[in-house]
């Protein structure tokens, strides 16, 4: 499986932790984040990872900010994308089981590290239930 990911600066130690574990999982991993604690606009990784969504370049992302705001509004810009702001593991299960999310987004500032591991663990652990989901997720894009 491969993974796009993104973070700005409030989201560096979360990317690291995160690609730590999907790379030991045996996913590949396109890097698009910061590695830094300086401040960088979140636009620029954002468009990124969602582009590769978009195209079906990559199976799934995540991103990640400080309250995940931005990233999860600039992602839903592509029409393939659906990206889902969350901060529980529950909002999760949700986001894939409903909405068949393909894009994590994950608010640094509002979530620990060990809770981030664990939504990224529950978002590639759970399964589109389809039926009349499927018929809302065909609503959402304008184009």
């Amino acid at each position: 499986m491969t993974i796009s990911i993104g973070n700005d600066h409030a989201g560096t130690d979360y990317k690291q932790a995160i690609v730590k574990v999907l790379e030991a999982k045996g996913f590949t991993v396109n890097n698009y984040g910061t590695d830094s604690f300086d401040s960088v606009d979140y636009p620029d990784f954002a468009h990124k990872v969602a582009k590769d969504i978009d195209t079906k370049k990559v199976d799934f992302g995540i991103l990640i900010c400080g309250s995940a705001n931005g990233v999860a509004m600039t992602a839903n810009k592509y029409t393939n994308v659906r990206a889902g702001l969350c901060w529980t593991k529950e909002i999760v299960g949700l986001i894939r089981q409903h909405n068949n999310a393909n894009i994590l987004c994950i608010p640094a500032r509002y979530t620990a590290i060990h809770q981030a591991l664990e939504m990224v663990e529950t978002f590639f652990n759970t399964e589109f239930e389809g039926g009349r989901h499927q018929n809302r997720i065909d609503k959402i894009s304008c184009s």
